[in-house]
């Protein structure tokens, strides 16, 4: 017998999917009356979801409350979540959303390396939660793990030792190739010639898109990039701004420019730059990525690329629940588009 989906419910009463879903969810935007025709046709289906109860009245005028929609749990799983800001708005707002949508939210904190003989926590394999969103892990042995899992799943950013067709979720992307491309190629046309680029490009996707971005940028313009100026191998998460100083501390002379892989990159080399008297961007220009607000005094300054916290939240939430809802479709990899802002770091 062919499963009865959303979908089916939406074709019967040639109506949109979303509309469906909304009414499954107890979220606002559909009439009383289409509200009580799609309670009556899911019913009339035997859709699975629809939970009655027994001494529910005859004249179905009843419109759902939370507790005759069947609840869902979704797990939030997590490492360091402390370690940023950017990570903690993610996170409020991926709460947020499911709140509204009256979907239970786990957190599941994981450490931030593991051995082969780790074990996931059990709540991830006994059928307690129905879905999962994955954020800031980065480890090997863990994602492979996670990627093991009969759940639907939605990664944000991966590992690159992780081939993306080998992935069983969803995988969201922050676009970095075009923004990294876009920013290096303007500080370029600016007539800096010598430019670095500072981020563990092993540590996620992400960086090692913007680092493609960045040599792209260089290639173009027939620009011999200096290896030197690159900090690009393996950085420990503990450890920037040690290493990062470290780096900087030993060129011979600094180059005329260097692109960050992120704000939380630039912020420690601004802090060395200012240390050892060099003007930004009279002597050296600089950008991040993410426009993080944790680093007040680079507000207004660092050019960056700006991250929508609220909005990727809710978007890992609504994408979860298409997988959820459509766990046979072939899995995504999604891009979000950012938008790059020139600021004083690079106007030279």
């Amino acid at each position: 017998m062919k499963k009865i989906t959303m979908q089916t419910i939406a074709d019967q009463l040639n109506i949109s999917r979303v509309t469906v879903w909304k009414v499954h969810n107890n979220y606002p935007g559909v009439s009383d009356s289409l509200r009580k025709k799609i309670l009556d046709k899911s019913k009339e289906l035997g859709y699975e979801k629809l939970r009655t109860t027994d001494d529910e009245e005859d004249n179905g005028t009843e419109i759902p409350n939370y507790s005759s929609v069947e609840k869902t749990t979704i797990s939030v799983i997590v490492c360091r979540p402390e370690s940023s800001i950017f990570w903690m708005d993610i996170i409020h707002n991926i709460a947020k959303t499911l709140s509204l949508l009256n979907i239970n939210l786990m957190y599941t904190y994981l450490p931030a390396k593991v051995g082969k003989d780790y074990k996931l926590p059990d709540i991830l394999v006994d059928g307690t939660v129905q879905g999962t969103i994955v954020l800031n892990v980065y480890d090997y042995n863990i994602l492979s793990l996670i990627n093991n899992l009969a759940i639907p799943k939605v990664f944000l950013d991966m590992v690159p030792t992780i081939p993306v067709s080998k992935l069983t979720g969803d995988l969201v992307l922050l676009e970095g190739y075009h923004a990294l491309f876009n920013i290096t190629d303007n500080i370029i046309k600016k007539g800096r010639k010598e430019i670095g680029f500072i981020g563990d490009i092993n540590y996620a996707v992400t960086n090692h898109t913007r680092f493609e971005g960045y040599v792209a940028a260089m290639e173009k313009n027939d620009l011999t990039i200096n290896k030197d100026f690159c900090l690009i191998h393996s950085i420990g998460i503990y450890s920037y701004a040690e290493e990062i100083n470290d780096f900087l501390s030993k060129l011979d002379k600094l180059p005329e420019a260097f692109v960050c892989a992120s704000d939380f990159i630039a912020n420690f080399v601004l802090d060395y730059l200012k240390r050892n008297h060099y003007s930004v961007p009279g002597d050296i220009a600089i950008s991040g990525y993410d426009d993080s607000r944790e680093y007040t005094h680079l507000s207004g300054d660092l050019t960056t690329v700006q991250v929508k916290n609220a909005a990727l939240g809710e978007r890992l939430v609504r994408q979860l629940l298409y997988r959820i809802e459509h766990p046979d479709y072939p899995t995504e990899t999604i891009n979000i588009q950012p938008k790059i802002l020139f600021k004083k770091s690079t106007d030279f």
